[in-house]
């Protein structure tokens, strides 16, 4: 009954039953946004002025050459409402049209962050019944991406519910004409804007995303700077890459490279997962601090180019064999990106017969994180490292 209701509330706001809208339009965003995100590392004690470094750093280190241009103030900036409802940013962020400003005359897109709800997760002014208003001023501002983030929207979609006890999607239906206020009222300013659906992934957001005028879409919960959590929400994409496409894109959430908590293995596991599944690539660490290892690996050319296939695919799971994994997503150009995961702490020898992950005929491989060919060849012999990963394209 509640999947024929959420078909039927799809429907409504013109979603088809396989997750695309009933009428395509030009996206923002026709590749994964690339750029970087203030929470990871600042959290609620980002300033205008963290913000203002950050853009220089993306400069400086050469990231934003390499694609990464997005510079998005996430939570904790907002003050209060005037008498008209105008939303005021707080004492940290005196001019946020000058700090677009700032941003934008350095080559960089400038983001920002709210909720449909009447309060944002850390508690600060939410756009619930200012959407229009708030999209506008977005715009007025120079904003170019929109983090929208469920969390007080929860309480409001409860009360709902007990409000309506009789429909059961009573709290479903109201999320979704939320969500979709925000999209029509993004569109109606004439500024294209990306738009950023956090919404954990309750209720496949994949399919009901592209319908509210989305650009992409959270499909887990927070994401932290550890590597079980990592895989955790890697696997959570396991079947998922087929709602990907040209300006529609599965979010696992910010990449936590640089941050610390996870080895230089590790966080290059975790950079090529991001790129096979086809996902937005955020950083989320102090760019100021950046080791080279860092560096190498949010800068490599090749994988942010997987991530970036004008194909548009999404990437999946296609074998797992114990704590062993491949992942493989189409890329242009009849190229496979193949990602090998050894999840195991130790390293081990593991031969991988290419048959068993669809190339009967074996392939011609190229070995990303090394920069080297191998060859045609129809079996891979090598040592994985403990929580390591290996990265190919594989072509004909």
């Amino acid at each position: 009954m509640r999947n024929l209701v959420m078909a039927l509330v799809m429907a409504a706001i013109g979603v088809s039953a396989s997750g695309q809208t009933a009428v395509k339009e030009p996206a923002a965003a026709l590749l994964p946004p690339m750029g970087w995100n203030s929470w990871n590392h600042f959290a609620n004690h980002v300033t205008d002025a963290d913000v203002r470094e950050a853009a220089d750093e993306l400069v400086s280190s050469g990231m934003r050459d390499a694609g990464y241009v997005y510079v998005n103030v996430d939570d904790t900036w907002q003050g209060k409402r005037d008498a008209a409802g105008v939303l005021h940013p707080n004492e940290r962020f005196p001019d946020m049209k000058a700090l677009g400003d700032y941003i934008h005359s350095k080559g960089l897109k400038f983001g920002i962050y709210s909720s449909p709800g009447a309060k944002t997760c850390g508690g600060y002014e939410g756009s619930l019944g200012h959407e229009a208003q708030d999209a506008k001023m977005y715009a007025a501002w120079g904003v170019d991406f929109l983090k929208y983030d469920l969390c007080s929207m929860q309480d409001d979609m409860r009360a709902v519910r007990a409000a309506h006890p009789e429909d059961p999607m009573a709290e479903y239906k109201f999320m979704i004409a939320a969500y979709k206020k925000m999209g029509d009222a993004l569109k109606a300013t004439g500024r294209p804007i990306v738009y950023s659906l956090c919404q954990y992934g309750m209720d496949e957001p994949w399919k009901f995303g592209p319908g509210v005028g989305a650009t992409m879409w959270r499909t887990t919960d927070d994401i932290n700077d550890t590597y079980q959590r990592m895989l955790n929400i890697a696997y959570g994409q396991v079947g998922l890459g087929k709602y990907t496409s040209p300006g529609h894109w599965n979010d696992p959430d910010m990449l936590e490279v640089g941050n610390g908590g996870m080895n230089t293995e590790e966080y290059r596991t975790h950079m090529s997962l991001w790129a096979v599944l086809g996902a937005p690539l955020l950083a989320g660490n102090d760019l100021s601090k950046m080791t080279e290892a860092d560096k190498a690996i949010l800068m490599n050319r090749e994988v942010i180019a997987i991530d970036q296939d004008k194909l548009g695919k999404g990437g999946d799971r296609v074998l797992q064999l114990g704590d062993f994994s491949v992942w493989e997503r189409p890329l242009s150009g009849h190229r496979t990106a193949v990602a090998m995961v050894n999840a195991s702490v130790s390293g081990r020898d593991i031969p991988v017969e290419f048959a068993a992950i669809g190339f009967p005929k074996g392939a011609k491989v190229h070995d990303v994180w090394a920069g080297k060919d191998l060859g045609h060849i129809r079996v891979l012999n090598e040592t994985f490292p403990g929580h390591g990963v290996m990265l190919f394209i594989f072509s004909e």
